[in-house]
């Protein structure tokens, strides 16, 4: 077994070719056992183990710095990097982050694993190299999985160009994201195997070429060469500036002829590529190289990978390569991917909405299946639009969308929807436009850690102008009010904000309608608890605790968090003692908002504001886990109760008490 020689980077360079081909075999089936174990992301880190391995043959981490954009590709290197053993709790409470983690390893840079952003990261790290205050000597930005169609990318792109920073670019082609990428920049396109299997000669002469002239561009003899020719050119008298402006527009044709080089070098970014992402020597051969071009300024190097490569059962899934998966039989491979609980009553909702309203349309950023988006765009082909990663852009254009008589109904993950903030309050709020946000895993997430927790949309949507803001507490509730929801955008943007995992099911009298909040169950006046989406549960199990203690609770489902119910306002001030209950943020959240009008309309009734701390929150295999840690699992909420409202009973006027 090599793999268990492999502790540092510095062992894989001894291995030979061959050596190397058995450990990469290897790597894939320990990836796919721990993935099995814990879940995880799966596809595109079987895609990337021999690119891994050859950029920590070649550079040397971490006095060479490698930056991973997105994190979830970062498993090999992890494994290459002295965190072998840790993978039986990748993901788990306190075990090894799914992505990369500066707290773990000298190795890692970027935490978080929202895309696009890891050019921007390497300009700024390459300026304060220059700058002689960073020590690094070579800066890589791997960059792909679809993190090219995201707008950050493109203009750290334009900065780098301009600037001529010496940074080397690695784009990881595998043609998707979750989903097949949009973008023409990716030569993995859909239909690429059918092609493969009988090339046209235009087709076969083009690779040809292509390759050779990536074998030219990547000789540092010829593109010094190639200077001195076009130096020498230059100064010939008469006709010097004319052959010069000859060999720029034979080279320019070229370009265009053989896309992407022709956007990179536009920008002034060398291009070299395609490079076969699992062809060791080559991926050698083509990273030494760009050491030396690099000196001259940024260079990107196109490698093309197989998302799922090595499994058959990720090789095999059209939908997404198992991009990611939950515990499985490493043998049989995870079962088909389907919405489940929220996710997959959305799916229901709104096909059931488009059906009788042809103005809807569905927008997503490079999720579909996630978001629950596939059996949509199965039914409405022409009216489900995926614009890969560019949250931004795709609100943007659902406002234009809306602006010209559609419906969208943008559908995205709670935390990726803070990308697009300018765009939420700018292009759509501003404008009082009917968009509909259906904001998916809200609220805490579990395994993904800090950068996917869900917790600030509630907090920011209540504050934009216009905006309603609803959170269902059940699949029926969240059906309702995506009905609702398409009504109520004739005045302006709609937010629905539901949490990843199972979904409550519930009778017809326990679902609300409209902007109203609903009582689930009446007390006796002593204390009002008012729950948010998900926590509704808990605050239910939280009533029984108390109940057998005598203490007799009114609980309300707060559904439309902006604006806020004022019959639930009346009552809740009527009681002697008030909690609220939300798992987003707390500090500016909707318990304050709600603490704020309770106390408007009687100032003395004690309010206690549970939510989620302002810091980050780490991993953890479960939310429930980190529910019960954040106090706001049943019991949580139960033992608030008795230390907030035990001294504000009947008769006793209390004082006013907001907490964190």
């Amino acid at each position: 077994m090599f793999l268990e020689r492999i502790d540092e980077p510095a062992d894989l360079r001894g291995l030979s070719y061959d050596e190397v081909g058995t450990l990469a075999g290897e790597i894939r089936d320990f990836i796919v056992s721990a993935v099995a174990e814990t879940g995880g992301h799966l596809g595109s880190n079987l895609g990337a183990v021999e690119l891994s391995l050859a950029l920590h043959r070649v550079f040397d981490s971490p006095t060479d710095a490698i930056l991973w954009d997105t994190g979830h590709q970062a498993y090999v290197h992890k494994i290459v990097t002295g965190r072998r053993a840790q993978f039986e709790r990748l993901r788990q409470a306190d075990g090894l982050s799914g992505y990369p983690s500066r707290e773990e390893s000298r190795h890692d840079y970027i935490e978080n694993s929202h895309a696009s952003t890891v050019l921007s990261y390497a300009y700024g790290m390459a300026v304060a190299r220059d700058a002689g205050v960073d020590p690094h000597r070579h800066i890589v930005a791997v960059i792909g999985d679809g993190s090219m169609t995201g707008g950050l990318a493109y203009e750290a792109l334009n900065n780098l160009g301009h600037s001529k920073r010496r940074v080397i670019i690695v784009l990881n082609d595998n043609g998707r994201s979750y989903a097949p990428t949009v973008s023409n920049l990716s030569a993995n396109v859909q239909g690429a195997d059918e092609r493969a299997e009988h090339p046209s000669i235009s087709d076969r002469l083009t690779d040809k070429l292509a390759h050779a002239l990536t074998d030219i561009r990547l000789n540092p003899v010829y593109v010094r060469r190639q200077r001195k020719l076009e130096d020498f050119l230059l100064h010939v008298p008469g006709v010097g500036t004319q052959a010069e402006r000859a060999v720029e527009a034979i080279k320019a044709g070229v370009r265009e002829f053989l896309q992407p080089p022709s956007f990179f070098e536009a920008l002034g970014v060398r291009y070299v590529g395609p490079i076969d992402g699992h062809d060791m020597e080559s991926l050698e051969d083509a990273f030494h190289n760009a050491i030396e071009l690099s000196a001259e300024g940024p260079i990107v190097v196109h490698v093309l990978t197989q998302k799922g490569r090595g499994y058959p059962p990720a090789e095999d899934d059209d939908e997404k390569n198992l991009h990611d998966a939950p515990v499985f039989d490493p043998i049989t491979g995870p079962p088909k991917a389907v919405p489940t609980g929220y996710t997959q009553a959305f799916a229901e909702a709104v096909i059931k909405e488009a059906e009788a309203e042809p103005r809807l349309v569905a927008v997503t950023a490079a999720m579909p299946g996630p978001t629950g988006l596939i059996p949509f765009q199965d039914r409405f082909p022409d009216r489900c639009f995926d614009v890969g990663i560019a949250e931004q852009h795709a609100v943007a254009g659902a406002a234009g969308m809306a602006m010209s008589g559609l419906l969208p109904v943008v559908a995205i993950y709670s935390t990726f929807l803070s990308r697009a903030w300018d765009q939420v309050v700018y292009d759509v709020a501003l404008h009082r436009l009917g968009v509909i946000f259906c904001l998916d895993r809200a609220g805490v997430t579990g395994p993904d850690g800090a950068s996917h927790h869900g917790v600030y949309d509630m907090a920011l949507l209540s504050k934009v102008p216009g905006m309603r803001v609803l959170a269902p507490s059940s699949a029926q509730e969240l059906q309702q009010m995506l009905h609702d929801a398409v009504g109520l955008a004739a005045s302006g943007p709609v937010a629905i904000r539901y949490p990843r995992g199972s979904a409550r099911m519930v009778d017809p009298e326990d679902i609300g309608a409209g902007l109203e909040g609903h009582k689930l169950r009446a007390g006796d006046g002593s204390v009002c608890l008012l729950a948010i989406g998900k926590m509704v549960a808990n605050a239910l199990k939280a009533a029984e605790l108390l109940a057998a203690e005598g203490i007799d609770a009114t609980v309300w489902d707060v559904r439309c968090c902006a604006p806020l119910d004022p019959t639930m306002i009346a009552d809740a001030a009527a009681h002697h003692c008030v909690v609220t209950v939300e798992d987003g943020i707390r500090e500016g959240g909707i318990g304050v908002s709600i603490g704020d009008a309770v106390g408007t309309l009687d100032p003395v009734v004690p309010i206690e504001a549970l939510g989620v701390p302002t810091k980050f929150i780490p991993h953890a295999a479960n939310p429930d886990r980190i529910h019960e840690q954040l106090g706001l699992h049943a019991q949580g909420i139960a033992d608030t109760v008795r230390t907030v409202c035990g001294r504000s009973a009947p008769g006793n006027s209390g004082a006013r008490r907001d907490a964190s």
